[in-house]
Parts: C-alpha cells; sequence; structure tokens
C-alpha cells in the first residue's frame, strides 16, 4: 500500500504520529480546498471526482471517518493519500503537509530506534514551495524602492491602489543580475532547487542569475493558497522580452492547470455555481475589486481541458447542478477567435457557457477605469449564451444577400447547432439559425441532421463517460455480507463482538471473505476506534487488489438502515451472513447425500445425515435471530 516503502528512508515518521495526523485532518476540509461537496446523505457528501472525467458525482468522502472512495475509477483511502494523489506528492510530503495544516509538530526515527531525531529535509514539492513564499516577500519589498517606481505608477495607472497590490503580492523584480538569487541561497536554498523552481536559471558563464529582472511581479497560487509560480509584466521599452514572462514548467508549477486568482474566487466560485474566465492579471484584479469575486484567468496559455477539469470540480458541474461558465473576451479578432474556440470546449461543461463582451471592446480592467465598477458587474449580467455568439459570428463571415452565402453561412453553422449538447434545444435553434439566415426551416433542419450524424472529427470532444452504476449485488447474501462487512468498517465499537464471532469461512463472497481475513489480521474489529486509521490498516492487511478497493468503497458506502445502527441491528445481520452460509452447506449435503449409496456406504451416509440435522437446527436458530430482516 502507499506507506510502504517509508521505513526504507534516511529517517521514517513514528508511527503514533502519522496516526495523529490521520486523526487530526479533517478529510472534508482538505478535500474542499480541491472539490465542492454536497451532502450525499447518511451523513457523507459528494462531488466531482478530480482523478477521472464524469458527468455525475462518484466521488464520496466520509467524514465520519476521514476516508473518500470513488465509485468511478475506484480510487480511494484517507487524507494522505488524497494529496499524494491529487498534489503527486510523495508519502513523507502528505504526511509533512498534513502535520503542518494541523499544527502538529512530526517526531523522526533513525530504523527501529526509539529516539526521535532532527526533522530531515523536507520533500521537494515543500522547499520549492518554500522558496516562492520567500521570493514574494522578497518581490514586495522590493515594490517600496525607487527603482520599483515604473511598477507603481503602471498599477496607479490600472486602478489599483497601494491596498491593492498587496491584496494581490504585487511586487518588483529588480533591476539586478542575481540579488534573488543571493537572497534565496543565504536563506538555505540551493542551487538545483532555485533552477528547478524556475526562480533562477544559469547564465552564459554558468553562473546563476534571477530569471525575472525588470518587471512587475504577480504571485501565482494554486488551489491551496501555496504560491507556485510567477507572472511577470515588462514595463521598460528597452526589454526585448515579451509583454508578459511566466514561470517555465516546474514540478509545482504546471500552466495548463493553474488558473490566477483561485484561490481567492474558489469558495465564492462554489457558493455562487459561477465562474468568470477573463485573459489577465489585472483583469482577475479588476473583477474582485468591482464586485465580481467569481473571476480567474490563465497563466500564459489558452483555456483548456485540465483548467476545465478544476472549475467543474469547483462548481460541482454536474446534471443536478449545473453551473454558470462566463467566458469575458476582447471584441477583437483575437478575442473572437478565443470565443470560438471555448466554444469547442464547451461540451465538456455540463452546465450552461456564456460569453461577455464590452460594447466598447474593452477588457475589464478598462472598463473599471473608464466607467467604474458598475459597469463590469453589468458587462458580466449582461453576458449571452456562447452558442449565439458563435452562431453570429460565423454568419456575419458571408453575404447573405446571395444564394451562395446564405447556403455557405448554413454548412458552417449547422455543426455548432448538432454540437449543443442540450438536444431539446436543437430544434429552437434549428428555427433561429434559419430565420438568421433567411431561409426555410427544412434545409436548415437537413444540414443540422447531417452534421450530427457525421463521424467525429479529430478535434471532436470525446463522448462523456457514462454515470457509475451503483455497487452490483448479486443475490441477497453478498447484499448482508457487504453490510456486515461496512458495519466492521464503520461502526467498529458497535459492531465489533458480533462481527469478530463470525469467521471468514461463512463469507460466501471470495473478496468478501479476504477482507474478513484482513479484519482478523489487523486484530478484529473489537480492538478498533474507528476512523481513517482503522480502514487504511484493514486496507494494507488485504492481499487480493479487489479486496482492498472495496475496503475504500465500503468504508463510504451508507448502511441499508433509516437512523443509527444498534446491537439489534449488528445481531441481525450477522445471524444472516451465517444464515446465508449455512443453508448454502445444507443445499450442499443434500446433493451429496443424494449422491451416497446408503447400504456400500452406510458410515459415509449417517454421518452425512447426523451432520444435516444438526444444521439445519443450526439454520433455525439463526432465522429467528435474524428475524425483521434487513
Amino acid at each position: 500500500m502507499y506507506a510502504e516503502g517509508v521505513a526504507d528512508m534516511a529517517g521514517r515518521i513514528r508511527d503514533e504520529d502519522i496516526a495523529l495526523v490521520r486523526e487530526r485532518s479533517s478529510i472534508a476540509d482538505v478535500i474542499s480546498e480541491t472539490v465542492t461537496l454536497r451532502s450525499a446523505g447518511s451523513g457523507n457528501l459528494k462531488g466531482l471526482c478530480p482523478f477521472h472525467d464524469e458527468k455525475s458525482p462518484s466521488f464520496n468522502v466520509s467524514p465520519a471517518r476521514n476516508v473518500w472512495y470513488c465509485f468511478g475509477c475506484g480510487a480511494g483511502g484517507d487524507a494522505i493519500k488524497f494529496l499524494m494523489d491529487a498534489e503527486h506528492l510523495s508519502f513523507i510530503e502528505s504526511v509533512e503537509r498534513l502535520a503542518d495544516r494541523a499544527g502538529l509538530q512530526l517526531r523522526y526515527v533513525e530504523g527501529d530506534a526509539a529516539t526521535p531525531r532532527p526533522r530531515p529535509q523536507q520533500g521537494q514539492r515543500q522547499r520549492l514551495v518554500a522558496a516562492h513564499a520567500a521570493a514574494v516577500e522578497f518581490y514586495r519589498a522590493q515594490l517600496t524602492t525607487a527603482g520599483a517606481r515604473p511598477a507603481r505608477e503602471f498599477l496607479a495607472r490600472r486602478g489599483f491602489d497601494r491596498a491593492a497590490a498587496e491584496r494581490y503580492g504585487c511586487g518588483f523584480a529588480p533591476d539586478a543580475w542575481d540579488l534573488l538569487t543571493r537572497h534565496l541561497r543565504q536563506q538555505g536554498f540551493t542551487h538545483d532547487e532555485l533552477v528547478t523552481g524556475g526562480l533562477s536559471r544559469p547564465s552564459r558563464s554558468g553562473t546563476l542569475i534571477d530569471r525575472f529582472r525588470r518587471r512587475l511581479m504577480w504571485p501565482i497560487r494554486d488551489l491551496a493558497g501555496d504560491v507556485i509560480g510567477f507572472g511577470a509584466r515588462k514595463l521598460f521599452d528597452d526589454d526585448d522580452g515579451p509583454k508578459y514572462l511566466n514561470t517555465p514548467e516546474t514540478p509545482i508549477y504546471k500552466k495548463s492547470h493553474v488558473l490566477y486568482g483561485i484561490d481567492q474566487a474558489k469558495r465564492e466560485i462554489a457558493r455562487q455555481g459561477k465562474v468568470v474566465v477573463v485573459e489577465g492579471y489585472t483583469d482577475v484584479m479588476a473583477c474582485h475589486l468591482a464586485g465580481v469575486p467569481t473571476a480567474v484567468a490563465t497563466c500564459g496559455t489558452a483555456f483548456g481541458a485540465d483548467h476545465i477539469g478544476v472549475l467543474r470540480r469547483l462548481l460541482l458541474d454536474t446534471d443536478a447542478v449545473a453551473g454558470e461558465i462566463i467566458f469575458t473576451f476582447d471584441g477583437d479578432a483575437a478575442g473572437q477567435k478565443a470565443a470560438l474556440r471555448a466554444f469547442e470546449d464547451d461540451q465538456r461543461f455540463v452546465g450552461r457557457t456564456f460569453i461577455a463582451v464590452s460594447p466598447d471592446n474593452m477588457d475589464p480592467c478598462d472598463l473599471r477605469l473608464a466607467k467604474g465598477d458598475l459597469a463590469v458587474r453589468d458587462l458580466v449580467a449582461r453576458r449571452e449564451p456562447l452558442v449565439d455568439f458563435a452562431l453570429r459570428h460565423v454568419i456575419n463571415r458571408y453575404d447573405l444577400d446571395t444564394v451562395d452565402g446564405r447556403v455557405e453561412a448554413m454548412r458552417r453553422a449547422a455543426p455548432l447547432v448538432a454540437k449543443l449538447k442540450d438536444r431539446e434545444k436543437r430544434p429552437e435553434y434549428v428555427r433561429k439559425l434559419a430565420g438568421d439566415l433567411g431561409m426555410e426551416i427544412e434545409p436548415v433542419q437537413r444540414a443540422v441532421l447531417a452534421a450530427a450524424s457525421a463521424p467525429p472529427g479529430r478535434d471532436t470532444p470525446p463522448a462523456p463517460r457514462p454515470a457509475p452504476a451503483e455497487p452490483v449485488v448479486d443475490n441477497p447474501q453478498s447484499m448482508v455480507e457487504r453490510e456486515a462487512l461496512k458495519l466492521a468498517l464503520q461502526e467498529p465499537v458497535l459492531a465489533g463482538p458480533m462481527f469478530d464471532a463470525v469467521e471468514a469461512s461463512e463469507y460466501r463472497n471470495p473478496v468478501h471473505a479476504a477482507v474478513r481475513a484482513a479484519v482478523a489480521a489487523v486484530g478484529g474489529a473489537a480492538t478498533a476506534t474507528g476512523g481513517a486509521v482503522w480502514i487504511e490498516s484493514v486496507r494494507d492487511a488485504c492481499e487480493d487488489l479487489a479486496a482492498r478497493a472495496l475496503v475504500g468503497e465500503l468504508a463510504v458506502e451508507p448502511l441499508r438502515i433509516d437512523g443509527e445502527p444498534d446491537p439489534r441491528y449488528v445481531s441481525i445481520t450477522m445471524a444472516r451472513v451465517q444464515w446465508g452460509s449455512v443453508t448454502g452447506r445444507i443445499r450442499d449435503l443434500k446433493s451429496r447425500i443424494q449422491r451416497i449409496n446408503p447400504v456400500n456406504n452406510k458410515d459415509e451416509y449417517f454421518a452425512a445425515f447426523g451432520e444435516l440435522l444438526s444444521l439445519e437446527q443450526h439454520a433455525r436458530a439463526l432465522r429467528e435471530q435474524a428475524a425483521g430482516g434487513l
């Protein structure tokens, strides 16, 4: 399991400290930084899985037991495992991050020695995040220097005062070759760490120099609020670099996943079920300050599939809770091209997509400067469906006063209507398109149908994955075995003694039997207090991969009872487990007796018959105990 190998490191975290981290880490709080969760009943929470694409939520979280499980892809675990999978951290990095979050001091030991030792070097991610945090403070301090006057003037011209600059951590990279590099080296960061993190780069002579010089700096944060990179704007005419320069790809900065402002916007995105996608750092600042707190922007790359995944999880973008995605693009040719590219990605959202374009083709920052905060809010409020914008843009390319122009416009626009994910809207858009073209409905309808039935092109988004099915329970015995295992995993204090009294041999399903054997291998349910530590210990003890996956599934699957379970419910459940097993053995024994010749094998016959009588008596007792059923 994922904890394996920790002891092989030069120093490992003490087991009791790992257990304390699991206990003190709220699984719901940790996951909510990445995934918007809603109530799923029985105290559980549900959201869209961050590890596979899905249209319906199959990602389940059990706060009571501090575990999570996805019924769609089978991933599951505790808070440590979630960080490992979501942030690509090592086990020790995940434990250290959660310990820092909970304010816990970890102790380390060498091999089997009981003496704690000093904390070893942090994992790579923590070191790089720490280096970026130090760089933020350095750049912010530089913004107050005389050399940073052009940066302060730029912010003032864009309508941002000192408080706004501080809120967004704006800074200045000074006119020096290695001032930041030397500052960070003095704080203990290594040559390799600064290069790997994209903060410094080797010069032609081989010495290490700062990556950013003479630029206005914006720190770029991830969902958790950690600084993972920077955006830098050119200020001087003699700077021959690009207008905007971003941190290169690093182990912690992946531009296809990063959205500027997401750390400040995420709570409002989840609360409002709405996100506004703008084009730049100053646009995000302007929107937030103008009363549009759901604005985010990409960082040096086009809006793409990975960005969509991040937003869908925050929006809880499902059939039941469809969000709104509002794009604000400039009205120029580049902005229109970006809007059409966004429409191509429309199918990846369940929610509705809109576009907001200023009548004067101004971006949100310019609009706020020219007309104030209310104009920015009105821009977003006056959004129009993205498909309407896309259709109008396509139609406007052609001369509709000619037959050839109308027919060609129809051919180009029909695939856009055919792509509408809401099929019920297609007839209305067929009529609208026909009216805009000045054509009869029938030829437009045929063109849309032809486009819809055409084989998918190279750029066609993949069809949505089917919603994950409910757990397959092939017979009543399998159902009751699952219930018994759920009781052991979720309620070991209540169910432990009765559960442990029923051996693994009573479980007919071999995977269920493997989980039952794992419970016994870690000392039995009666010895457990529950929670993530208990569940992970059972999972680790499973020798069968299917059994490991099942543990995660059963840890979050609701019990089949209204209200809280009690000893009577446990007794009924365990009786039914045994009753199903006993009746199965009775059937097998009856079949065997029919095959025995009572004359030639008299002793075997009577022994089997006596065993049958004993089993039938046992079955009657179990049936009485299980009266009331599940």
